[in-house]
């Protein structure tokens, strides 16, 4: 056994010999140490394995039942002496793997390294002094600070521990959070009886601990359950479109390969020959490309949004961004500075009170949980007016959501002097904990008169844009300890008042969100005097307002109607906010969820799109799906615009892939059945195939025009499903013209026709993807210049082939002038029909969804 590991039960032993058994010291280990740990134990991570190697990647490229049904085909055709063409097929099968592979392992390695500039840290004592490391460098004896907000890295046993709440739904499932403390639990203590321990993937709720750290990785439990327990992640919409879209490609092309191999058995044409044929047209049918195109495309869109300041935790996301119609945000730092200012300290009687200065600062510099703005605005703006040296911290009583305060308690150097509570919080349960009030003429009872007159100062003070915090003492006979039963009895002191301005340009930037079809809605705790008031500075429309009282009271189905009609959800409890967002979604809406405490988890969990900042605790940073790199909608907007430019990008290929694609092998098929040749062979098909999707790559590259990033995208099976049959129609049409030009006027031989159609195909699937990308006139959008090129290098090429060398190798024959001019011709014509039907199809699909934008091309 691995001696870094105790042996026993180590909860159950004292924590010290605990330490004896790891080698280690509550002063931490030393950095060799450290590193020597690393190297025996491993990384601390769920798992050994890195990225997937490129060798992995690549053999992925061969793992699709088309591919492996061509090779075997490839296989059977050297076997029965067609040599030749087994090499060809072999070789343009390599080439397409070939393609998929440089694109998915480049985008894949791309990940790996935006994924890096959000790696968690944890704070652990080093050589004794306190330091911060990313989690994967904890080991076995390293000393682990936690506080309000931590996401818990490793198994420990604790050490030292202060009001210490830690949230284990993700490993137990148990909603509430649980009280853990120092001390022996019995040896076969179940995991949710373990109170003396911490256990890697769960948080830190409120309060600070030292751990000891135990295990690490692999070793730890939640490790083990992840290894029994595959937690599968809910499909978005995004995907759970590609996979219907599979489902209808894959429908057609057995339908099709099957009716083709069995009637040309029928006709008496060759075996092989048939069956290659029949699988180089599913080939032909497949967007085959779809995977690698959709990777190019997200990791491209990643790489994008990081250079806006949006890192993607999950590429997926990207996708839902786009789809986003609704946002619900906090207010503070997303639609004002974020940036707050101290601007009095006041007496219960509204006059500048040094006593209050003193005391909140007392308290704000004192306090050692969690780390908040308004602690350091009040460290800030009293820094210098008072010398604190002859007060020391006793206690604390750290914050927590259901009291909504903080208590520090302080003594002075006088003998006999009894200890100072100072309590600061929301006013109303600052307010609730006082008995009395602090006035000029010293204490006097807190009777209802005195509080309506306190509700009247904070009611004018918010309704002007200020955040008010309520500050309370208690003298207390000195003792060595203290506790939440304490603060109680309180004398109302003073308040806080807080400026927090909007952010300048926030107006433009809401509107210029609503311009893009997504809603704005604020949920905050707040009160509902202070968020009105910066709701009409930032020019917000507000149809609605529900506190968090009047949803407390609420059923499901009331939520469920109001929620859409509301904009401000003001007062509300953290655990409220996942409600809110469930109701909006069950609504057939796409939300969007902003936030960065410890309680936003569960909402952005919830949420279509959870969002985050970089400065969030780890949390909500590790719930997110996407990061901030700043606090700031204007990023956000950039962000959904790059979105819904990576979906638009994706809808392109399989716009593509359902039009010129689907109508040349249904052409194909039919024409197999009638003709004494086939159309085309399957090496002939297979490189048509090939150069097609050569363009296909630079699509994610390609520009997007301005109203495919105006209003939220979704998938939509039905439109994709009408795309393909008008425009594989059109396609066919012109196919079957192209087949009587070439046999009816041209009288064309066998090679000459499958040259002539191979070339014509081409030309068109290149060409139609500049018709397809816009649903502009073509020539009015500018197309990506490495899709031009690339399509007019393809184009050019195809002209070429059959006057190139290594053309009888595909059974190609040179083309008459005639021919050539023919061809052209007709493709020309082509094309002005299928964009006089594109204005028609989109004007027809425009009266079919009027309410709800669907993701058109």
């Amino acid at each position: 056994m691995d001696n870094a590991i105790p042996s026993a039960a180590y909860w159950s032993r004292p924590v010290a010999d605990v330490s004896v058994e790891l080698k280690a010291t509550m002063a931490g280990l030393s950095s060799d140490e450290a590193r020597s740990r690393l190297m025996r134990d491993g990384r601390n991570s769920l798992s050994s394995e890195g990225g997937a190697t490129p060798l992995q990647v690549f053999a992925r490229q061969f793992y699709s039942p088309l591919v492996l049904i061509l090779i075997f085909a490839a296989i059977v055709s050297a076997f029965v002496g067609e040599g030749h063409e087994a090499l060809i097929i072999g070789v343009i099968v390599l080439a397409s793997c070939a393609l998929s592979f440089s694109q998915e392992y480049s985008a894949s390695r791309a990940m790996e390294t935006l994924k890096k500039r959000i790696s968690s840290k944890a704070t652990i004592l080093r050589d004794g002094v306190e330091t911060t490391i990313p989690t994967e460098e904890i080991v076995p004896g390293d000393i682990l600070r936690l506080s309000a907000g931590s996401l818990i890295p490793a198994d420990g046993v604790i050490a030292e521990a202060r009001d210490f709440n830690v949230s284990e739904a993700a490993l137990t499932g148990e909603t509430f959070p649980v009280v853990k403390s120092p001390g022996q639990v019995a040896s076969d203590a179940g995991l949710s009886a373990r109170s003396n321990v911490v256990f890697t993937g769960t948080s830190v709720r409120s309060g600070t601990a030292t751990v000891l750290v135990v295990k690490t990785g692999n070793r730890t439990e939640f490790a083990g359950i992840a290894a029994s327990i595959q937690r599968k992640t809910p499909e978005t919409e995004f995907a759970a479109g590609i996979r219907r879209f599979g489902y209808l490609m894959t429908q057609i092309m057995l339908v099709i390969v099957v009716l083709v191999f069995v009637a040309n058995l029928l006709l008496d044409k060759p075996l092989i020959d048939s069956l290659l044929f029949s699988l180089a047209l599913a080939v032909g049918l497949t967007p085959e490309l779809l995977p690698a195109i959709i990777s190019v495309t997200l990791s491209r869109g990643a790489r994008t949004l990081a250079g806006n300041g949006v890192i993607v935790r999950r590429l997926e996301a990207i996708e839902n961004l786009g789809s986003m119609d609704i946002l619900c945000t906090d207010k503070t730092g997303t639609l004002t500075e974020g940036v707050i200012h101290l601007d009095g300290c006041f007496g219960a009687d509204g006059e500048a009170s040094a006593d209050v200065t003193l005391w909140a600062r007392l308290n704000a510099v004192l306090q050692t949980g969690l780390k908040n703005p308004l602690d350091e605005a009040i460290a800030v703006s009293c820094a210098g007016n008072d010398d604190l040296a002859g007060y020391a911290k006793v206690d604390e009583i750290p914050y927590d959501f259901v009291r909504k305060s903080l208590s520090v308690v302080v003594r002075d150097g006088t003998a006999g002097q009894d200890d100072l509570m100072i309590c600061k919080g929301a006013v109303h349960n600052v307010s609730a904990a006082c008995t009395s009030v602090l006035t000029t003429a010293g204490p006097a009872p807190l009777d209802d008169e005195r509080r309506i007159a306190l509700e009247e100062r904070f009611k004018a003070w918010s309704a002007e844009g200020y955040r008010v915090l309520a500050l309370a003492i208690r003298h207390i006979p000195r003792r060595p300890s203290y506790s939440r039963s304490d603060e109680a009895d309180l004398a109302f002191a003073g308040f806080l008042l807080f400026l927090d301005p909007p952010k300048p340009g926030m107006a433009e930037t809401l509107r210029a969100m609503s311009a893009r079809g997504i809603g704005v809605k604020v949920i905050t705790g707040d009160n509902r005097y202070v968020a009105q008031h910066l709701a009409a500075t930032v020019g917000l429309k507000t149809h609605g307002m529900i506190t968090g009282e009047e949803l407390s009271h609420m059923t499901k189905e009331a939520l469920f109607g109001l929620a859409p009609k509301t904009d401000l959800f003001v007062e509300i409890d953290p655990n409220q906010k996942e409600r809110i967002i469930a109701a909006l979604r069950q609504r057939g809406h796409a939300v969007g969820y902003l936030g960065d405490g410890i309680n936003d988890a569960p909402a952005l969990h919830t949420a279509d799109i959870g969002i985050s900042v970089e400065s969030a605790v780890d949390v909500a940073r590790e719930a997110a799906d996407m990061i901030l790199l700043q606090r700031d909608l204007g990023v956000l907007l950039t962000g959904i615009d790059d979105s819904r430019k990576t979906f638009a990008n994706t809808m392109k290929y399989i716009s593509i892939t359902t039009s010129a694609s689907f109508g040349n092998m249904i052409s194909m098929a039919f024409a197999s059945l009638f003709l004494p040749f086939l159309p085309l062979l399957a090496k002939q098909i297979l490189l048509n195939n090939f150069l097609s999707d050569l363009p296909s790559l630079a699509i994610a590259s390609d520009n997007v025009d301005d109203d495919q990033t105006k209003s939220p995208k979704h998938w939509d099976i039905g439109y994709i499903r009408r795309f393909m049959l008008i425009f594989g129609l059109v396609s066919t049409v012109f196919d079957f013209i192209t087949f009587g030009f070439l046999l009816g006027v041209v009288q064309a031989a066998p090679g000459t026709f499958q040259t002539a159609w191979f070339v014509e195909s081409l030309i068109t699937e290149l060409a139609i993807v500049f018709i397809i990308r816009t649903r502009k006139a073509f020539w009015r959008s500018r197309p990506g210049s490495l899709l031009a090129w690339l399509s007019l290098a393809t184009l050019l090429l195809a002209v070429a082939i059959p006057y190139l060398p290594f053309a009888d190798w595909f059974g190609f024959s040179p083309l008459s002038p005639f021919v050539m001019g023919g061809i052209l011709v007709i493709t020309v014509l082509y094309l002005l029909a299928s964009e006089a039907t594109k204005h028609w199809f989109f004007k027809r699909e425009s009266r079919r969804a009027p309410v709800r934008e669907i993701a058109h091309v």
